[in-house]
């Protein structure tokens, strides 16, 4: 049995629920894992294969259970590439979903803002990515999934936007530009990134949708942005400022993640 078959065979023997949803948290953003109902959490050491997160504000852990009644997976712990694993070990969990039955997915992360009318604290859909890295999962697979239409799910991402607007929640809209990390990105970089038409900058999930949509599954994107990138403002970029402004932006996403549930299976 490879590690995938371990891994999901385990998940299912602690679940009796085919997830229908599942959600990556970003940094600061795993507090959303306690809306789940009667939680099953699972450490992720715990689970044949799987690669252990390192990074502060992510937990390492799989929450399932139930959201207005919908079965849902929360990835509580994402992995990145800069702790040392490759882009292929960085993307086991969203394998790891497609395998145990999740057809769509939100992935969210905290970014920082290139757009200079975005601010810390603004959410933005992400509708198309820059992959900055030069690095892809599906390395050595043979068949080859166009990323050309939208990996993002247009119609899913309209409706999100409709969400937002009747909850009273002001979101934008944006190009997500993935760097490898883990050192934050200089001034030169921010004014080429700027050039190439990115909205925001960060470290994680343009490999997990790639690897998502090559699955088939459904994605939607939602950064928060948390910080202004170099150059943009005059101070040092440090990862607790991160994990402060997911606190604040807490409530709304909340509110936003609950319906955006809600409405899935609609």
């Amino acid at each position: 049995m490879n590690e995938l078959s371990a891994a999901t065979a385990f998940v299912k023997e602690q679940s009796p629920d085919k997830p229908f949803l599942g959600l990556v948290l970003g940094s600061g953003l795993s507090s959303l894992a306690e809306l789940v109902s009667e939680p099953i959490v699972l450490k992720t050491t715990s689970i044949p294969g799987y690669p252990a997160s390192t990074v502060e504000g992510h937990e390492g852990q799989l929450v399932m259970g139930r959201i207005h009644d919908v079965p849902v997976i929360f990835v509580q712990g994402r992995l990145h590439v800069y702790e040392g694993h490759s882009v292929q070990k960085s993307t086991f969990p969203i394998r790891l979903l497609a395998a145990l039955g999740v057809g769509k997915i939100v992935i969210t992360n905290a970014a920082g803002c290139i757009n200079p009318s975005f601010r810390p604290g603004t959410l933005m859909w992400i509708t198309d990515h820059i992959n900055w890295t030069g690095k892809n999962p599906l390395i050595g697979i043979k068949s080859v999934p166009s990323m050309g239409i939208s990996p993002y799910d247009t119609a899913w991402t309209n409706q999100a936007q409709r969400i937002a607007q009747a909850l009273d929640i002001k979101t934008e809209s944006g190009t997500y530009l993935w760097t490898l990390g883990p050192s934050y990105e200089t001034k030169a970089e921010i004014r080429a990134f700027k050039l190439l038409g990115a909205d925001a900058v960060g470290m994680s999930t343009v490999p997990e949708v790639i690897q998502a949509r090559a699955l088939g599954l459904k994605v939607l994107g939602l950064s928060t942005i948390t910080n202004f990138a170099a150059g943009l403002s005059d101070d040092e970029l440090n990862h607790q400022e991160v994990l402060e402004v997911g606190k604040q932006v807490k409530a709304d996403l909340e509110r936003l993640i609950l319906a955006l549930i809600k409405q899935s299976v609609a």
